[in-house]
C-alpha cells in the first residue's frame, strides 16, 4: 500500500474518532501544529526516518514535543508506534486537515512539482479544480527536487501521477510483465 493510501486510511479513522469523540475542531489544531513542525524542522524528519531509533524512541519524542496535545493524539502516535507507521505522520496531518477541510466545503488539492509553480500555473490548476469538483478549492504546492520532470496531483485519496518518473515506472512494470 502506497504511503499516501495509508496516510489517508489513518488520517480518516482518525477523522472519524475525532467526530465520535466530538474533538474535530482540537484534533485540526493539532495536525496543523504536528505539520508545520515537521516541515520547518529537518531533524525531527530524521528522527521520524532513522531505522536506528524504535517506535518507542519515536513516539516518547513525539509525546514530548507535543505535550499539549489531544489525548486522541497521543493515541494516535501509540498505534503508529505500535504499527511501525510513525515515518507517515506528516502524511497523516497533512491528509486530515485535507479531510477538515472537506467538512468545511473546500477541497484541498495538493501538486507535487520538481520546481515552484509560478502564478499563472498555479491559477490555471486551481481554477480547472474549482470547474470539476464544484466547490471552493485551495492549492498547495509541495517541492520534490527527485522529480524528473511533470507533477502529481492529490485530492483527498485520488492521485494522478503525471511525473515522468512515474511513467519510467509504468514501463519497467510493464516490461518485466511479458
Amino acid at each position: 500500500m502506497s504511503e499516501h493510501r495509508a496516510s489517508y486510511r489513518y488520517a480518516k479513522a482518525l477523522m472519524d474518532l475525532a467526530v465520535e469523540r466530538d474533538q474535530v475542531s482540537g484534533m485540526d489544531g493539532d495536525m496543523r501544529l504536528i505539520l508545520d513542525t515537521i516541515q520547518e524542522n529537518e531533524s525531527l524528519r530524521d528522527v521520524l526516518r532513522s531505522p536506528t531509533l524504535t517506535g518507542v524512541d519515536k513516539k516518547n519524542a513525539l509525546k514530548t514535543l507535543f505535550k499539549g496535545a489531544q489525548p486522541l493524539t497521543m493515541e494516535l502516535f501509540n498505534l503508529l508506534a505500535t504499527n511501525k507507521r510513525i515515518g507517515i505522520l506528516k502524511g497523516i496531518a497533512e491528509q486530515f486537515i485535507a479531510l477538515f477541510e472537506q467538512m468545511k466545503g473546500h477541497e484541498v488539492a495538493t501538486v507535487v512539482t520538481a520546481v515552484p509553480l509560478n502564478k499563472d500555473l498555479e491559477a490555471k490548476i486551481l481554477k480547472k479544480l474549482q470547474e470539476i469538483s464544484g466547490k471552493e478549492v485551495t492549492l498547495e504546492n509541495e517541492i520534490d527536487t527527485d522529480l524528473i520532470g511533470g507533477f502529481i496531483l492529490r485530492v483527498g485519496d485520488l492521485e494522478y501521477n503525471a511525473s515522468i518518473s512515474g511513467k519510467l515506472e509504468k514501463l519497467e512494470r510493464k516490461l518485466l510483465s511479458t
